[in-house]
């Protein structure tokens, strides 16, 4: 049997640092800004505001609890609707129970792998009919890939239900909105980043709050730093929360944020290489980026038709046993066990037939030309073995 550690670990998508973020942190340390204020937070944000191009940002130490902070600002209180996409990652749905609010899954279209905004719309016309207008929308950008925005803006403005953007996954992305470029985050009224250690970018875990609204900007400060009041004693009106990000963190931000562009465009080019790799397999499908859009590609996908006599399951096993790891697609919210008791809004099961076929490959930026080809062989050699002709 083969040693499998007689090849290194190749990781589905690890922290890449550049070293630049040392002289960050030792600024930090030499000033004893070791804490939630310092030069480094200013900078990181300013860094995302440019990038981004977003007039405010906040920079919180995780994405969840910037979701969280979103929907308080946008009024989702106990008992209020609020829209997510089926297939994304619990995170994004979490703070809705948070705060005792009731998400409603909506279903993937297959044009992104995103929320359906034909089943969105349908669903609001539902609901008020029976006076129950959702509170708010979350839109994910799936692995990187933009929703259909233009779609769901204009449902948003119809219906006058604002969005929440979760660009965890897609910072460099972007769309193009009535023929403006728009970064992923950048297009709603809140937008949330997360740099989590498997991210494009990481501060080791960490995250921030995107809007062009001033006052949204400084109430979600204000709530994550303990909801203090601007006195010379402590005076709280409102229950606040402990989630700003660190000097330190935010200093790891700034040295990550100096390669930022690179960093997508090595992302996209390890997509197009699974793309060409695996191009002659009429059963293997990618992810697809449609016209007007733009994906960072965060992490590389595949579908495996069910006909082919090969699973995902049975490759990412196979991959595990030559040290390598990669990923089934998010497990559709609605069938997580603990949001059993929520609605779910579908009619084709996209969710649920993504999830059974696709597989995430390692997509991590510091993998070299050696290191896909090892991956490809590895697959290729599977697929020739276990294909039903």
């Amino acid at each position: 049997m083969e040693n499998k550690n007689s090849q290194n670990r190749l990781w589905l998508s690890p922290p890449h640092l550049n070293g630049s973020e040392l002289n960050y942190i030792q600024d930090a340390i030499n000033k004893n800004w070791v804490t939630t204020a310092g030069d480094n937070i200013v900078e990181f944000e300013r860094s995302l505001q440019n990038f981004t191009d977003s007039k405010y940002v906040v920079a919180l130490n995780s994405g969840t609890a910037a979701i969280h902070l979103g929907l308080i600002l946008l009024g989702v209180k106990e008992g209020d609707e609020v829209i997510c996409p089926a297939l994304t990652f619990a995170a994004t749905a979490n703070p809705i129970i948070y705060l005792k609010a009731s998400p409603v899954f909506v279903d993937s279209e297959e044009q992104t792998w995103n929320i359906n905004p034909v089943l969105l719309k349908n669903f609001i016309i539902e609901r008020l009919k029976i006076n129950k207008k959702p509170k708010a929308i979350i839109v994910v950008h799936l692995y990187g890939q933009p929703a259909l925005m233009n779609e769901i803006i204009a449902i948003s403005k119809e219906f006058e239900i604002p969005i929440l953007e979760d660009a965890a996954e897609a910072l460099g992305s972007y769309f193009y909105y009535n023929s403006n470029k728009i970064m992923a985050g950048a297009g709603s009224e809140i937008g949330i980043l997360s740099f989590n250690g498997n991210k494009i970018i990481t501060t080791s875990g960490g995250g921030a709050l995107l809007t062009n609204d001033k006052k949204l900007a400084e109430k979600a400060l204000y709530l994550a730093t303990q909801a203090r009041d601007p006195l010379p004693y402590y005076n709280h009106q409102e229950i606040g929360y402990n989630y700003r990000m660190s000097n330190i963190s935010a200093g790891i931000g700034c040295g990550q944020m100096e390669n930022i562009e690179n960093k997508v465009l090595i992302k996209r080019n390890i997509f197009e290489f699974y793309k060409n790799e695996f191009s002659k397999y009429s059963f293997i499908k990618f992810q697809p980026e449609p016209h007007g859009t733009y994906s960072n590609h965060w992490l590389s996908t595949i579908l495996i038709e069910k006909n082919s006599g090969i699973t995902p399951e049975i490759l990412r096993l196979e991959l595990e046993k030559k040290n390598i790891e990669s990923r089934r697609l998010w497990k559709p919210l609605h069938l997580q066990p603990v949001f059993n008791d929520c609605r779910f809004y579908g009619e084709n099961n996209v969710a649920e037939n993504l999830f059974e076929t696709g597989l995430c490959l390692p997509s991590g930026t510091q993998l070299n030309e050696t290191d896909l080809q090892r991956i490809s062989e590895i697959i290729k050699k599977f697929i020739q073995k276990n294909l039903i002709s």
